[in-house]
């Protein structure tokens, strides 16, 4: 083989290696895929969707009112579920005929398309907790039920819908 023949091979390996190496960092460390279960994201998010979540962004910033996540799920945490943040930590969160209030103020829900129902008491957010709720509140199991997310519970969120490819996404918080 020549000189040139073999330089190529090595630039073309080492090219390889590094594309290997900052794939396999950034599955590691910075994106997941996670595939949809159940319909207490509906019409958002139905069941066989696929995800690509950014597990490193929560590094840098905090949670926010609107995000998607995904998350262990605080009675069993092997299961992981998806649900959205609609109170942050210190904030008093109720549900009146359906209707999401933060401190006492109705909020502004622009990614919901069904009507809710049902009411929940107000209720103040711990410090490192956030409070999540289903699109679909009528069939969601979420904060209303078992209580508070831990912030640390969150695996990663929201970024990227791929599959089906006709409804890829990119998610991005109604506020941000």
């Amino acid at each position: 083989m020549s000189k040139k023949h073999r330089r190529i091979v090595r630039e073309l390996a080492e090219t390889t290696l590094m594309t290997v190496v900052v794939f396999i960092f950034l599955v590691t460390f910075v994106v997941q895929g996670f595939k949809v279960y159940g319909s207490c994201m509906e019409p958002n998010l139905f069941t066989g969707e696929r995800l690509l979540g950014n597990k490193f962004v929560y590094r840098f910033e905090k949670p926010s009112r609107g995000d998607i996540i995904v998350f262990r799920f605080p009675p069993d945490p092997h299961k992981i579920f998806i649900k959205r943040i609609v109170a942050l930590p210190g904030e008093t969160v109720e549900i009146r005929q359906g209707k999401v209030y933060i401190n006492g103020k109705p909020m502004h829900e622009p990614y919901m398309r069904k009507v809710a129902h049902g009411d929940f008491p107000p209720q103040k957010v711990p410090k490192g907790n956030v409070f999540v709720l289903g699109d679909n509140r009528d069939a969601s199991n979420d904060s209303r039920f078992w209580g508070d997310l831990p912030i640390k519970n969150i695996q990663a969120k929201a970024w990227l819908r791929y599959w089906p490819m006709a409804r890829m996404t990119v998610f991005n918080s109604p506020w941000r």
